[in-house]
């Protein structure tokens, strides 16, 4: 059975004085919204594809077109994610999302939208969040739309598969675990109880389009708005640089929080290189939040 992930024990930039005191004048000029990445919840023992520590991992995550076309691929990734959502689902909200909880609060941001599927935003006490990838928390079936919590699909697939926990593996960045294709070729998936259709869980894939009225959502908080703060995303993936490449055009300021280069830094006006629970609550106690 796979357990948490230890404490993340890398070399913790501490912030100049005279960038906090920047990034505190930053939000109390602006208007702001929050893009979070998974940097945001690394601290929270979820691990993440380009922090870091990814290099350490060789690992190509799940893509939407494998996933839909091929029950053997459906298979590797349910035997996988049954051994690795009890960490993930156990993992807590670290001292960054509830900084942001306290700035929401206290009316310094607008809200929050996240690529992460966590749940650990709302978690934190984040109460305007737009999941910009969906939820873990939540399963789909893809011929007739039922949904189902994670939570009682996960009981139909251990109840499948006795014993399926006993196996040893370590968590993955998907909320699944580490086994190899022929570990998982005995694993007996679980399918739609309404219609008997394949099950997906409630989150966007490599190669998949982010749902229409989601990405209304997020660009609504966003263009709500006059500034971004971006924090714990690397904004390799385009469904998140795209927000900071149009506030940088539309000359909205960005500020950037995040350990390791993003590709949004040329656009940054303020750029801390930091854990997002270092930096936040530092910026919620000096802005009195």
């Amino acid at each position: 059975m796979s357990s948490p992930s230890p404490p993340v024990h890398l070399p913790d930039p501490v912030p100049e004085s005279d960038l906090l005191d920047a990034l505190a004048g930053f939000v109390i000029k602006h208007d702001v919204t929050v893009l979070s990445g998974a940097g945001a919840s690394t601290e929270s023992g979820i691990p993440d594809y380009r922090g870091p520590q990814a290099r350490e991992r060789e690992r190509t995550p799940m893509r939407y077109r494998d996933f839909i076309s091929s029950a053997g691929a459906r298979r590797h990734y349910w035997a996988r994610s049954a051994i690795g959502w009890a960490s993930f689902s156990a993992a807590t909200p670290n001292a960054g999302h509830e900084a942001l909880a306290e700035l929401e609060r206290a009316h310094c941001i607008r809200g929050v939208v996240t690529q992460n599927v966590d749940g650990l935003h709302q978690a934190g006490g984040s109460r305007r969040v737009v999941e910009l990838h969906g939820t873990l928390a939540e399963v789909i079936c893809l011929d007739c739309g039922c949904t189902e919590p994670r939570r009682s699909f996960q009981q139909r697939l251990l109840d499948r598969n006795p014993g399926w926990l006993s196996r040893a593996a370590t968590l993955a960045p998907d909320g699944d675990a580490d086994l190899s294709p022929r570990e998982s070729e005995g694993f007996e998936v679980a399918h739609c109880s309404h219609c008997g259709g394949p099950i997906k869980p409630n989150v966007v894939f490599f190669g998949e389009d982010v749902p229409d009225e989601r990405t209304r959502d997020a660009w609504d908080l966003v263009n709500d708005a006059d500034a971004l703060l971006v924090v714990g995303s690397s904004l390799t993936v385009y469904s998140g640089f795209r927000f900071v490449r149009a506030a940088a055009k539309a000359n909205r300021p960005v500020a950037i929080i995040n350990l390791g280069a993003t590709r949004g830094d040329s656009l940054a006006t303020i750029r801390i290189d930091g854990r997002s629970g270092t930096v936040l609550p530092r910026l919620a106690n000096l802005l009195g939040a």
